[in-house]
């Protein structure tokens, strides 16, 4: 299958009449790259979870072009969604909201919930636009890489997940580098199941209220097992002292690269990448930074544990999971 350049008209439209057709279409948005079907299509949205190894309870979220396109999809968005959509779309943002019964089973994992979002990367916007008027009110699109896996944040990564049996329109590196925060909106209140780069201020903010935690009424989402984002090599998190002094006495026999803020002596790692002191760099990078230690055949990767602070509950998060 081609890789396709998102600069061009002719190739978005092409990618667009290809998801109309019921394919599978690689896209980029604002955070990583998508694995694109129509929603409304329950035997493309399948293709998806055939494709990545994912299990079909596991919802998707559904990227729309705009709000209105939103309420294809929606039984109903409460005053409380609406403020969100207003403050954050398009953008990093997903809203899990009540599923009208007509569409989207399968995106939806069998609930009677949804995750919608409305990207603000360019070639996504093209794409959705472009297959809404072919008829596609939606695209379900998680992450294009095998479940549990890295998430990739550039056409070559998902080349390397999928090969030549998959669509991608290459729309550059994502700029933000990880997955959109998720605010559940169907009890009234706001309840963060998945951190992003969005902090809970910004949230609260334009909610007009504070976030609650998850809980076991929350709906099932995407990003939210205890193990995901992980690469082969096992990811451990340290502080900066537990580091330093793991790496006065590295495992013997065992290659390990180093991610950290602070500097570490040279000698007995493999590879060393320093991660940024911002978080928003930070997590521009992360995804990429973990599969080049992973490609380098390492079989541990040691990682300095980002500061305890809102801007980097996004960047935890997935380490955390990446480790887990």
């Amino acid at each position: 299958m081609p890789l396709l350049d998102a600069r061009d008209p002719a190739a978005v439209d092409e990618a667009a009449r290809r998801i109309a057709a019921g394919e599978l279409v690689a896209f980029p948005t604002e955070t990583v790259y998508g694995l694109g079907a129509r929603a409304d299509d329950d035997a493309a949205v399948a293709r998806i979870f055939a494709a990545k190894g994912r299990p079909a309870d596991h919802p998707l979220i559904v990227h729309v072009a705009d709000a209105a396109a939103a309420a294809r999809f929606a039984a109903r968005l409460e005053p409380l969604a609406q403020r969100l959509i207003a403050a954050f779309w398009p953008g990093p943002l997903t809203l899990i909201v009540p599923r009208t019964d007509a569409v989207a089973r399968a995106a939806a994992g069998g609930q009677d919930s949804i995750g919608l979002r409305c990207p603000s990367h360019p070639a996504a916007h093209a794409l959705l636009a472009a297959a809404a008027r072919l008829g596609v009110p939606g695209v379900a699109a998680p992450s294009a890489n095998r479940f549990g896996r890295v998430s990739p944040t550039t056409a070559a990564h998902v080349v390397a997940e999928f090969g030549d049996a998959l669509t991608v329109l290459d729309g550059g590196a994502c700029p933000v580098g990880i997955e959109s925060a998720i605010v559940d909106v169907t009890r009234g209140v706001p309840v963060l199941l998945r951190p992003g780069v969005l902090t809970r201020e910004q949230l609260e903010a334009a909610a007009g209220q504070r976030l609650a935690e998850r809980d076991a009424r929350a709906p099932r989402a995407s990003g939210t097992l205890a193990s995901h984002y992980a690469p082969a090599a096992r990811v451990r998190l340290f502080d900066a002292e537990s580091l330093r002094a793991a790496l006065a006495a590295p495992p013997a026999g065992v290659r390990v690269a180093v991610y950290s803020r602070a500097p570490v002596a040279a000698g007995p790692v493999a590879l060393q990448r320093r991660m940024p002191d911002d978080a928003e760099a930070a997590a521009r990078e992360l995804f990429a930074t973990l599969r080049e230690l992973d490609a380098a055949g390492v079989e541990q990767i040691w990682v300095e544990r980002p500061p305890a602070t809102p801007a980097w509950e996004g960047v935890r998060d997935r380490l955390q999971r990446a480790a887990a």
